[in-house]
């Protein structure tokens, strides 16, 4: 488990009958918006905590806690202590008795944690891509055999359909040689899809999307863009990177809508992936940009 501190103290502000937002601030991924007031002698204060920009860094759960203090004592240092997964969560305390108007400040002490990257399943392509009743043509990649089924392989690859069609020399040979590309990566291809297939992960989407994207498997590009969009941790920057190289529709609109601050615009602008992006996705960001601040 990896994780980040995140520490914080307010300065000092003044709540009354008339206050209503008394401080909102961003910092480091974490944006709080504190509101305050005070009736009949009580003071009520709300603290919202959106940390969406830790999210799209790969953190999953926010630990640690809140402290509301008065400066003359009024109250001792209210504490609330929080555990969350959840990226807006509000806070509400009801504090002291006896004044139309309190001096007071807060501050935080967070820690932000997520989990390491799964570690690939290991999968045993000779034995998933091992001759059977079932298979008709072997492909040999350096020097390693994987059986495999012309019509199921042709069905899901436009790469495959022209290479075995009649026009096409390999297309009635009983093994075929395929060139510049090794056997783990073609083999982690065709395990995604073949039957019993090995789902993508983290550390293997951008060998996947590579291999999808020159073997013209679209049902993999689907498959890795769902993981993307719901189970993956990779950081925002690499993430908007994949969505525009590879034309995932749904992952790089995600991805343009989480741009809503310049902290963030910053962060991307110095990351490698900004300078690869292309001209309509950049353009995409800018107009989002513009529209949040």
């Amino acid at each position: 488990m990896t994780s980040k501190v995140f520490k914080y103290d307010s300065s000092q502000l003044s709540v009354h009958s008339s206050t209503n937002l008394l401080e909102t601030k961003q910092k480091d991924g974490i944006k709080h918006t504190w509101i305050g007031y005070v009736k009949d002698c009580q003071a009520t204060f709300i603290l919202n905590i959106d940390w969406e920009a830790l999210k799209i860094q790969r953190f999953d759960r926010l630990v640690g806690h809140l402290i509301i203090n008065h400066r003359n004592g009024a109250w001792q240092p209210h504490r609330v202590d929080i555990d969350w997964t959840e990226t807006n969560r509000s806070v509400s305390a009801m504090l002291g008795s006896r004044s139309s108007a309190y001096d007071v400040s807060f501050e935080y002490n967070l820690t932000a944690h997520y989990a390491e990257l799964p570690t690939p399943e290991k999968v045993s392509f000779a034995e998933m891509f091992a001759a059977s009743d079932k298979t008709d043509v072997v492909l040999i990649v350096e020097g390693k055999k994987l059986n495999v089924n012309k019509s199921f392989l042709s069905f899901h690859s436009d790469y495959f359909l022209t290479l075995f069609s009649a026009n096409f020399k390999e297309g009635q040979m009983k093994e075929i040689e395929i060139k510049e590309v090794s056997y783990k990566d073609l083999g982690l291809l065709l395990s995604s899809f073949y039957p019993n297939p090995h789902f993508p992960n983290d550390l293997t989407v951008e060998t996947l999307l590579e291999m999808a994207d020159r073997f013209q498997v679209s049902s993999v590009l689907g498959i890795v863009e769902y993981h993307l969009l719901n189970n993956s941790k990779i950081g925002y920057e690499k993430m908007l990177w994949l969505a525009d190289k590879y034309a995932m529709p749904k992952l790089l609109n995600k991805c343009i809508n989480q741009m809503n601050s310049l902290e963030m615009a910053k962060k991307l602008e110095k990351s490698l992936e900004f300078m690869t992006l292309s001209d309509k996705t950049s353009s995409l960001i800018f107009r989002r940009l513009l529209k949040s601040i």
